[in-house]
């Protein structure tokens, strides 16, 4: 008989439902994204993030299930995100999915918003040969992660202060691009020259698995500073072209170091900057010298999604790793270090 899970993210400006069989079969997947909400303040608003979420997330929920052609009755299990994320956001996902488990007497499973991006490989990537590394890359992470087996994982690196994804929309931002940044410098930079503007990569300390944008962020507000007190003209997609490179370089760098330090054949993509054209062909590159495999999902699973938390809470559900209904949303939660 089939292990059917209705899943729940409203972590960030996403809310959507995902109804996932087996851990593989994606039924449905609704998202209903806040981006055009958003734009116009240049970033998530996190007040205004939960309010959509409120309005949004009973009718989501419906959808998902009528798409999937079920009713609550079929549903072996609900999960949801309940950390890292916006508090408020992430309440109303944590609220919902606890009254469905109560309402309908079935399993509540509690997952890292994180370990979710992790799982969108497993959506796709059916016969995981561990241990292997993955790169968690998005607005608000930047993390290495050694993956033992499936719930054991070792966090290897992060970013010490801005995210990855963050420094694409603060670049963007001071481009005049728009917001997401991402796709924006993505798209701009396949026009420019990315070797036009000496930028610095931050490395750290010698074999340092952690990450630090900041610098590179500053950076390019500084590059531009000079220009507008020169008078001259800003080729925008150089700068683009210019950044994303050194982003990248230093990704594909430090994820390769990983593999090399862990012993592992397999490098993982996850979260939304793992859509970056870029950064996907150069550690493709990069990691067929060195005979290693990488993995990534579609961009759909790329960015915020419910499918993602309801392949990882499959595996959840055959351990029997079980949430309580007074679980509560964490928004500091720490990978592989579940508080229920």
């Amino acid at each position: 008989m089939s292990v059917i899970i209705l899943a729940i993210e409203t972590s960030c400006d996403e809310t959507s439902a995902s109804v996932v069989a087996d851990g593989a079969v994606i039924k449905s997947n609704i998202i209903s994204s806040q981006v055009d909400v958003h734009r116009k303040f240049g970033g998530v608003v996190p007040e205004v993030a939960s309010r959509k979420h409120l309005e949004l997330i009973n009718i989501v929920i419906r959808e998902s299930l009528d798409a999937a052609g079920i009713g609550f009755g079929d549903l072996s299990a609900v999960a949801v995100t309940y950390g890292p994320g916006l508090v408020g956001a992430l309440l109303v996902g944590v609220a919902a999915a606890k009254a469905i488990a109560f309402g309908l007497d079935i399993p509540l499973l509690g997952v890292n918003h994180i370990e979710g991006h992790v799982f969108a490989n497993f959506l796709t990537e059916t016969n995981p040969q561990f241990p292997l590394i993955c790169l968690v890359v998005s607005g608000g992470h930047t993390d290495l992660v050694l993956i033992k087996d499936f719930g054991d994982y070792q966090l290897l690196g992060a970013t010490r202060d801005d995210a990855a994804g963050e420094a694409f929309d603060k670049v963007a931002r001071v481009l005049g691009l728009g917001y997401p940044g991402g796709p924006l410098i993505d798209n701009l930079a396949t026009e420019g020259n990315d070797r036009a503007i000496t930028l610095p990569r931050a490395y750290l300390e010698e074999g340092s698995l952690d990450f630090s944008f900041s610098g590179l962020k500053t950076a390019v507000i500084n590059y531009l500073h000079r220009l507008k007190q020169k008078g001259e003209p800003v080729n925008a997609a150089d700068v683009a072209a210019s950044f994303r490179r050194a982003v990248v370089d230093v990704l594909v760098d430090k994820s390769l170091l990983a593999a090399r330090q862990y012993e592992t054949d397999t490098i993982m993509l996850a979260g939304g900057v793992a859509a970056n054209r870029l950064l996907r062909d150069e550690l493709a590159r990069r990691a067929a010298e060195e005979r290693l495999r990488v993995i990534y999902p579609p961009p759909v699973l790329c960015t915020d999604n419910a499918a993602m938390i309801a392949c990882a809470a499959h595996y959840k559900y055959l351990r029997g790793d079980f949430a309580p209904l007074t679980l509560n949303a964490i928004p500091n939660l720490q990978l592989g270090l579940d508080r229920y």
